[in-house]
């Protein structure tokens, strides 16, 4: 779509009209303006040109001044509209996938299903209701690492979730300050803003080089928000031939007290999941707790054209100067004393020179 930026500058188009008409009325004693076109102008009525070079001439240097204030009123080009992604949260997704996390104690489609599988499908859909903040995957086992950078490429996040496997950090301990350091250094280095890291574990910290309560601390002094998430059922019935059936409860490492006291430490909270369905609704609650912004920005490409009639302008300005200078150097060519002249004899001197021949 063609839009003008500064239309009003049209205004300025019959200006060498209304200066031509003044100067014809009356005659100034001294020009309060002079510029490189009316001084083309000027002297293009004062040579000795025939009319009809003398029009073509004086249309070009009005084609140049309209072509020049078209410039001036900046034509542009505009693009359809873009959306941008918002400019939302930088939210970091902690997952332990330490070899706890194989417990069978989940349902997943009405089917028992690992932790881990259930975290990997609830935080799927979770990461696809962000659009517009910036996703990123820290994991954690005996080690802590990271799965992708906080990134708007939420198809990427998901595919790299999905591609998570336990025991890629250690299978045997849990490295939980770890997770929160790595992350914290990982969010700190973004632009002072909504910065939330969310924590997902079944058990304790029993590995790694910081424990959680000090990580906890480095992330309140970066402005980190941390929410915890205590996963795992409270009890489990299991058949066997030799005990028969037995209860026991699969989530008794799980460290409660620490987890509360990260996320009051940081101004988040701490939530229990127990089964598939209270996950998927913790998930849905920091949906609420940490809103995507409603306002997507959108962006126009702008592409500028005021150089076209720009150059037309300076192309029509040196016009009458060519066609001037080519008449100048037809006239000479025409006048030189190497042209070839014709002679005219009237008959009264031819006979005047025969009679003197007699």
């Amino acid at each position: 779509m063609l839009e003008i930026a500064y239309p009003l500058t049209f205004l300025l188009l019959p200006l060498p009209l209304i200066i031509w008409f003044f100067k014809r009325t009356k005659k100034p004693e001294l020009a309060a303006i002079r510029t490189p076109l009316f001084d083309s102008w000027q002297s293009l009525q004062t040579q000795t040109q025939s009319s009809r070079t003398d029009l073509l001439n004086k249309l070009f240097v009005l084609l140049a001044w309209c072509a020049l204030v078209t410039a001036a009123a900046r034509i542009q080009w505009i693009d359809d509209p873009i959306t941008l992604p918002n400019s939302g949260r930088d939210l970091l997704l902690s997952i332990d996938i330490s070899g706890s996390m194989e417990e069978e104690d989940l349902t997943l489609n009405d089917k028992p299903a690992n932790r881990l599988m259930v975290v990997k499908s609830i935080i799927s859909d979770f990461i696809t209701r962000r659009e517009g903040d910036r996703i990123g995957l820290v994991l954690f086992g005996e080690n802590a690492y990271l799965q992708t950078p906080l990134t708007f490429d939420l198809k990427t996040v998901r595919y790299m979730l999905d591609e998570t496997e336990i025991g890629l950090a250690g299978a045997s301990r849990t490295a939980i300050g770890d997770g929160i350091g790595l992350s914290v250094k990982r969010l700190r280095e973004r632009a002072e803003q909504n910065r939330v890291l969310i924590l997902l574990t079944d058990g304790r910290s029993n590995s790694g080089e910081l424990e959680p309560i000090e990580a906890a601390k480095l992330a309140k002094h970066a402005g980190i928000k941390i929410y915890t998430i205590g996963v795992g059922a409270d009890e489990v019935i299991r058949r066997s031939l030799l005990f028969g059936t037995t209860k026991f409860n699969p989530s008794a490492e799980l460290d409660e007290k620490t987890l509360i006291e990260v996320a009051t430490l940081t101004g988040g909270k701490y939530f229990r999941a127990r089964s598939t369905k209270e996950l998927a609704e913790i998930y849905a609650l920091l949906d609420e707790l940490e809103p995507v912004e409603d306002e997507p920005e959108v962006y126009r490409p702008i592409q500028e054209l005021y150089y076209w009639p720009a150059l037309l302008g300076l192309l029509c300005f040196f016009m009458p100067m060519l066609i001037n200078s080519l008449h100048t150097l037809f006239r000479r060519m025409t006048n030189s004393p190497n042209a070839p002249t014709t002679v005219r004899i009237d008959s009264q001197q031819e006979s005047k020179r025969g009679s003197y021949a007699d």
